[in-house]
């Protein structure tokens, strides 16, 4: 079991993904009015943070994209859309996602998804 606040690591890039009381949080770079849903993939900001990168279709208004980040997550992932809450970032494109799940659970599900073609 991974310690609490400790971020678990996916690949050589930085993890975006902490392991927390209850879950894990997840930093996400998410792109609204995108062509496609879809995980883009890994990705580090300014300050080393990792963060996986998010496209979705719907547009930044009224809580649409993060609707769309939350259904695509869940469906993705295969996990319960109500055990996904935005923690931190509800109008901005970096977010902090908090998970409630086993982290090393998602761990896997986040390499896994990040490692498909």
């Amino acid at each position: 079991m991974a310690s609490p606040d400790r971020p678990l690591e996916t690949t050589s890039s930085p993890s975006p993904l902490t392991a927390v009381a209850g879950g894990a949080r997840l930093a996400v770079k998410l792109t609204p009015k995108a062509a496609r849903n879809r995980i883009e993939g890994l990705a580090t900001d300014g300050d080393g943070q990792g963060l996986l990168k998010i496209s979705v279709t719907a547009v930044p208004e009224d809580g649409k994209a993060n609707k769309a980040l939350i259904d695509l997550l869940a469906k993705s992932w295969k996990i319960a859309k109500r055990s996904i809450q935005i923690a931190s970032g509800a109008t901005d494109r970096r977010k902090i996602l908090f998970i409630e799940a086993d982290a090393e659970d998602l761990r896997r599900r986040l390499t896994d998804c990040v490692r498909k073609p």
